[in-house]
């Protein structure tokens, strides 16, 4: 068998070796073994650019479990919808602060996911679809600026949490949140830099993220001056300079320097 394989990877150029190591996804070892041998540069250096790929693959999938524990820890105590509860928006100077909430069945095949802020807009579109296939729920919040106001940022993220819990559907009987705690009766924990340790609050800083992002870009469209589709409402350059030139909009939280001094 080996000697037969040995012939055929000596006939095999270097390219066909590329695009076998590239698309063949059951490689077995006899092959690399043989890899190994082969004295051109080209393979070897092939044979290297693989292992490095397979490693990385390997890392991200001990990560997709590794996010998975406090859910099954969950699951061990007995809990079966387990919904992870996350928020965005409580930094800019304009907008809601939404929150949302997301129960995942077991093994949810979600690998390779990872906190909001850590991916680019195109993978979060792309994860947000997924997410919502294969989720047994989600729910959003959507908390105006002018609730903001009214209650503070930290409490108008707590009733956006809340809401978004509340409107899931299937009622949880565990929450994992991001740093927060809510008034639930349900059992929760709450986890700091929840959204790189649980799979859930992962999942729901994406539909988060995702929704207030489109909801910034749909009111760029009514105050085009601000650059809400490219700054999300954060006090970017360009915000803060049309701040002045322009003046306070309905949606801006008037409790939030500089908009409170320009008032």
């Amino acid at each position: 068998m080996n000697d037969q394989m040995k012939s055929t990877t000596k006939k095999q150029t270097i390219n066909e070796i590329k695009c076998e190591l590239k698309n063949n996804n059951e490689i077995s070892k006899d092959y690399l073994n043989i890899l190994q041998q082969d004295p051109r540069k080209g393979v070897q250096s092939a044979l290297r650019q693989y292992k490095k790929k397979q490693d990385k693959q390997r890392l991200v999938y001990e990560n997709y479990l590794f996010m998975q524990t406090f859910e099954n820890k969950c699951r061990d105590k007995g809990k079966q919808y387990i919904a992870g509860i996350d928020e965005v928006g409580r930094g800019p100077l304009a907008g809601p602060v939404v929150s949302a909430a997301v129960i995942l069945p077991e093994n949810p095949g979600l690998v390779g996911i990872d906190d909001s802020k850590k991916i680019s807009e195109e993978e979060r579109e792309n994860w947000f679809h997924r997410i919502k296939k294969v989720a047994l729920a989600v729910n959003y919040s959507v908390i105006s600026s002018d609730l903001i106001d009214m209650l503070n940022i930290y409490e108008a993220t707590r009733v956006s949490m809340k809401e978004s819990v509340e409107g899931l559907g299937i009622k949880p009987d565990c929450l994992l949140i991001d740093a927060m705690q809510i008034d639930s009766e349900i059992p929760q924990k709450k986890i700091i830099k929840g959204d790189a340790k649980s799979i859930s609050i992962a999942a729901a800083s994406i539909v988060a993220k995702v929704t207030r992002d489109n909801i910034m870009k749909e009111l760029a469209k009514e105050y085009p001056e601000y650059g809400f589709e490219k700054n999300a409402g954060y006090g970017t350059k360009l915000h803060l300079d049309s701040l002045k030139k322009y003046g306070v909009t309905p949606i801006h939280r008037k409790s939030y320097r500089p908009v409170r001094d320009l008032l």
